[in-house]
């Protein structure tokens, strides 16, 4: 029987979690997991409606009339659909970003999220990133990673990729988005962002991604005694 594994991924918003969590299961086989995106599907949801997504009662009430998906293309992306509709691109919006992390500090949208996330890792060998994957979605993973960055670093990389996708904003914009969202996810009540005990810390602010994808690569050789799909003979 093919064994399973579960990394879990850690990280502050912008420190690169999903582009090298996504190559790194693309490299070793794995399904990625994008919990951010799950949760900014609630939050779209709630912006959509006019909901105060601070609201704990609104929210909750809005919940059971969400059905939430995530399929993936000819390419391996991930994709997510949101009551049938395909919103990957949507839920990317930098308002959608803060709408997603006030949701998320809700414990009952956390309670109806947290068993889709667990039967993906329980069904699948996975790469799950999040703020609470290793500290509370998935306890027990084998190998847990708490990557990070500078917030500067951070709003940097992520005015290129706005800049990609035709968004101008200037890097005191980002910036600031980039530290409120630090101290939301790191201050809110449930499941803040916090570096479980036996994490392996990773800070990818000098170095640039293909040197971080070599490193977390590296890691998960070493610790989980695997070998990346290309290097297998």
């Amino acid at each position: 029987m093919k064994e399973i594994y579960s990394i879990a991924v850690d990280g502050p918003s912008g420190a690169g979690k999903s582009s090298l969590a996504r190559r790194c299961a693309s490299a070793f086989g794995f399904i990625y997991v994008d919990t951010g995106a799950i949760y900014r599907c609630v939050g779209l949801a709630a912006y959509r409606k006019g909901i105060d997504r601070k609201d704990a009662g609104a929210v909750s009430a809005m919940l059971p009339e969400l059905e939430i998906k995530i399929a993936y293309d000819d390419k391996g992306e991930q994709r997510m659909y949101l009551n049938g509709e395909d919103v990957s691109r949507e839920i990317r919006e930098p308002h959608i970003s803060l709408c997603a992390s006030d949701v998320s500090a809700i414990p009952q949208v956390r309670a109806f999220l947290l068993e889709m996330q667990r039967k993906m890792a329980e069904e699948n060998s996975v790469i799950m990133d999040g703020r609470d994957i290793g500290t509370v979605v998935l306890p027990n993973a084998q190998l847990k990673i708490f990557l990070t960055a500078s917030p500067e670093a951070r709003a940097e990389r992520r005015m290129l990729e706005l800049k990609e996708k035709g968004v101008e904003q200037s890097f005191e914009e980002v910036l600031e988005e980039i530290n409120q969202r630090d101290r939301k996810d790191s201050c809110r009540e449930t499941a803040p962002l916090r570096e479980a005990e036996d994490a392996i810390h990773v800070d990818t602010s000098k170095i640039s991604f293909e040197e971080s994808f070599e490193v977390l690569c590296g890691i998960i050789e070493q610790k989980l005694h695997i070998k990346r799909l290309e290097k297998r003979k």
